[in-house]
Parts: C-alpha cells; structure tokens; sequence
C-alpha cells in the first residue's frame, strides 16, 4: 500500500527541541522572558501592534471579548461558516452571537449579510479569515464606522496574511492568532492577541493572568489563560520559519490551482495574500464525502472544515438556514498543501482527484 499523504503536518525539528531543553535547564517554566521576546517578535507581523500570548486562540477571542467589556445583552454578527470557537468566545462573556451567511467565493463573512444583520444591540463585527484568505476588511471597517462598532478579527488561521499591504491582526480593535499544532505555525498550543490600544493591551495582560498586573495586587477578576515558556520557545523557533514556509505553501496551492480539473479551486480576492491555512477545493456533482473516501483508498488525505453549520450544533440549536454556507458544508473538501509535501505528493494529489473527478464518485 501506497503511503498516506497527510492532509496536515506540524513540522518539529531540532531547533524546537533545543529551545525547549534550553526552558527545561533554566528552571523558569511559566510566563516568563521567552513569552515577552515571543510576544515582542510576533509584533513585527501585525505592523508592531501589542501582541499578549495565552494559552490558546480560543482564549484570545474570549480575553479580547473580556477586553472591550463585552456582556449581556449585547449581540457580535459572526459567521457561521467556522470552527465553533469563534461563536464560542461571543457566548462565554454572556453576549450573543448573531450568525450570518458568507460569500461563496472567498468562504468569509458576507458585509452585505453583516449590514442586514446590524440591531440597536449590535456592539460587535467579527470576521473570520477562513483557510488564510484574509476577510473583506474594507467594506467590514466601513460598516463598523458607519455604525460605531467594533471588530475582533478571528485570524486562527492566517498567520502572515494580508489585505491591501495591511496584513490580518492589524484592522479591528483586536485580533487573534491560534498555534494549535496543525496551524501554518506552532507553539504546541498558544494563541496571540494582537490590538493596537493601550487600554486593551493592559485588560489582556490583566485577564490572562488573574487580574494581576503586580503580584497579589488584582484588580480585576480575571482568568489563568498565560502561555508557558515551553510553548512560546517553540512558538519563537517556528516564526522565523514562517515566511519560508508560507512561500512553500503558496507555490503548492499555484501548482493545484494549475493542474486540477473537474472541481472548484479556491478563489483569491483582489489586494488579498492568501496563506493557505487550507487548501479547499468545491467538490460539485459529486457526493463530496464519497470523493473524500475515493482519496483516501488511493492514499492522500483530506478533510472536512466544516460539516456542520455552528448556529446549528447542539451548543446553539438554531435552526435558521444559511443557504450559502449549507452549500458550503456540502461542498467543501481541504486537500493537502503544507510544506512537508514533495513533488511527487504534488503529482499524485494531482492524478488522485483528477481520476476521480473524472470518473464521478
């Protein structure tokens, strides 16, 4: 049998190791100055914002959310197109999250669906940067200017991503960045607040850290959300490789868009550099989970991200539909695109889904 070419690959080398054999012999394992020199180089990517590390991107949405004093009573339009976290972290501060469909083109939030879904409760805009591709920032910042909002960006899984030179992280109040282990970078786990306010910068540090700014001394009631040394010396390693490995995945995703027949290849917006978090095709005329399976016997990989709208899992049981996110979660299948890839994996990928698109799995 043929290896399986996985659908994602966290790449762990020897400098990850050593940096944290280098945290294990210092004896400082919690927050400490390998979490601020992280925190200070991933700044440079999000045009030298505050960046605040915690424990995961789920906590960041949650402590950005804290920050800016989000509560009952208030409602944030997310998409519904996304990983339940980001509903999630509205939810866990006691504010409701209103869902909205998405355009079918890039996956992100619609602005159109966004305007039409704006009340007088309405604090809040967070756009998600689906699979890498950076939202439409421009027409979201519109609307939240022309209606006094504010906007979180969810960028978990767009490290390094842009829009109009302005790279993801750097538009709203706030944005947040995940370094769960199959992101385009790792830290083990972590996440990465990223804002450009005074004020929220020191809410964050407050929230992730017991409402503590100087020991003993809470001002706040706030959580445990800090990130270790360990995850931010490895965190530390992985971004200065991030821009190569980035180039890696965007010469994949070219050769895919190139060679590719019989389904839908991802659509880039103007103005937008799209880091392939995710390759995802549209598997249209054919059953997507049969074609899945087919890849699968034929050894490449996939996967399904996301079946199941969030404003209809059990966690919210709405049952409203999105038709272009129902499409969406029919339709959608990521195919590998990580830089562990060969040429070879990149002909055979190819060949797989050609052969089956060809013969209408």
């Amino acid at each position: 049998m043929s290896r399986m070419i996985p659908a994602a690959k966290p790449i762990i080398g020897e400098e990850e190791r050593a940096a944290v054999d280098r945290v294990l012999q210092s004896g400082m394992l919690a927050q400490g100055p390998e979490v601020a020199a992280f925190e200070s180089e991933y700044s440079a990517t999000v045009q030298n914002r505050y960046c605040i590390a915690v424990n995961s991107g789920t906590s960041g949405l949650h402590m950005a959310l804290e920050a800016i004093d989000m509560n009952a009573g208030d409602e944030v339009i997310v998409p519904s197109f996304t990983f339940a976290a980001t509903a999630n972290a509205v939810a866990l501060t006691g504010a409701t999250p209103v869902f909205v469909d998405i355009d079918p083109l890039t996956f992100n939030i619609d602005p159109k669906a966004v305007e039409a879904a704006i009340t007088p409760r309405t604090r809040a805009i967070q756009p998600v940067h689906l699979y890498g591709q950076p939202a439409a920032m421009k027409e979201i910042m519109a609307l939240a200017k022309r209606h006094s909002l504010l906007v979180v960006e969810d960028a978990a899984q767009a490290h390094l991503a842009s829009l109009d030179g302005t790279p993801v992280g750097a538009f709203g109040i706030a944005g947040v960045f995940s370094f769960y282990p199959t992101k385009n970078m790792t830290s083990g786990e972590g996440g990465m607040i990223t804002t450009g306010s005074d004020e929220v910068a020191r809410q964050c540090r407050l929230l992730r850290n017991q409402g503590m700014e100087k020991r003993y001394e809470n001002e706040i009631v706030g959580f445990n959300t800090r990130m270790t040394e360990i995850h931010a010396a490895i965190g530390r390693v992985q971004l200065r490789k991030l821009a190569n490995w980035t180039a890696i995945r965007q010469a994949n995703a070219e050769f895919l868009n190139e060679n590719l027949n019989g389904v839908v290849v991802p659509y880039v917006a103007p103005g937008a550099v799209h880091v392939y978090h995710q390759y995802t095709i549209r598997v249209v005329g054919h059953d997507r989970d049969a074609f899945a399976a087919e890849m699968s016997k034929r050894s490449v990989g996939s996967g399904v991200y996301y079946p199941i709208p969030v404003h209809k899992l059990p966690s919210f049981g709405l049952s409203f539909d999105l038709p272009e996110t129902s499409r969406a979660c029919r339709e959608v299948l990521s195919i590998p695109v990580h830089p562990s890839l060969s040429p070879g994996d990149l002909e055979t990928i190819v060949s797989v889904i050609n052969s089956i698109a060809a013969a209408g799995a």
